[in-house]
């Protein structure tokens, strides 16, 4: 049975990591610290498994000193001859004033200058890297923010965000290893749209009335937060769509909200 080495099982890699389970690979995952199905990422055994495995995917976002995971393992993944790939983020872009980007554009000058460093190292490292937006899914999603009271609304037209259900990310991911798939592909949605349209449709799902319109500056965002509303893009998937050919099982967050309350009811 081939094998895929998933380092970083959190939350994407779960996901991604039944599917290739589904697929009918064996799944070895890798985490910070070890549990009863996860290798620590410090143990002896990562590296060969690193160099080994016949698929390897890197989940790890990178540090502010760099990517942690090229840093301990360059040479057992400059020694790999399998398939290689990478999460990355559609970050890396930078601000766009909302105008839909593809992978041809810039890199490097938004906020998110460690992440294009790291992307551009696994990309010189052949590894095929995905480009992911705003993810979501079961348990993360406005569904969610809405029933907790954390949903906010907040006054700002025209600025869209781009995003993706995880479950497109695990099938887009276990297609690009089926089709050994090379390069650089971003992994969104076809209808980017702005935050405030995502949670007043999951208010009409469970009937909640709307949290209140608000200014950014009185939305009460946390720093990390804030920093998502300084830039606007809309991010083109026809890479994924057209040259991989995957077909997105939710291909708007409409659907994949109806998905999410389904699975939590």
């Amino acid at each position: 049975m081939m094998r895929l080495c998933i380092v970083g099982m959190g939350y994407s890699g779960a996901w991604i990591g039944r599917a290739a389970e589904a697929a009918g690979l064996e799944v070895v995952g890798v985490r910070r610290a070890a549990s009863a199905d996860v290798i620590g990422f410090d143990e002896a055994a990562v590296a060969g498994l690193v160099a080994e495995a016949d698929f390897l995917l890197s989940s790890v976002p990178p540090w502010a000193e760099g990517d942690p995971v090229l840093a301990r393992f360059g040479a057992a993944l400059r020694a790999r001859r399998g398939w290689t790939g990478y999460l990355s983020s559609t970050g890396v872009y930078g601000d766009c004033g909302g105008a839909w980007v593809d992978e041809s554009a810039a890199v490097g000058t938004g906020r998110r200058t460690a992440r294009s460093a790291a992307d551009a190292d696994w990309q010189a490292l052949g590894a095929t890297v995905f480009r992911l937006p705003g993810i979501y899914g079961p348990g993360r999603s406005a569904i969610e923010a809405v029933r907790e009271g954390t949903a906010r609304r907040v006054n700002r037209p025209g600025h869209v965000f781009s995003r993706v259900h995880v479950a497109d990310i695990a099938g887009a991911v276990v297609a690009s290893m089926k089709r050994d798939f090379r390069g650089v592909v971003n992994v969104a949605d076809d209808l980017p749209a702005e935050p405030r349209a995502v949670t007043e449709f999951a208010c009409g799902l469970l009937g909640s009335p709307l949290p209140p319109l608000l200014p950014l500056d009185e939305a009460g965002l946390s720093p990390m937060a804030l920093g998502f509303w300084t830039e606007r893009r809309r991010v083109a998937n026809g890479r994924l769509t057209g040259m991989l050919g995957y077909r997105l099982r939710f291909p708007d967050y409409k659907s994949g909200l109806v998905a999410c309350l389904r699975s939590a009811s």
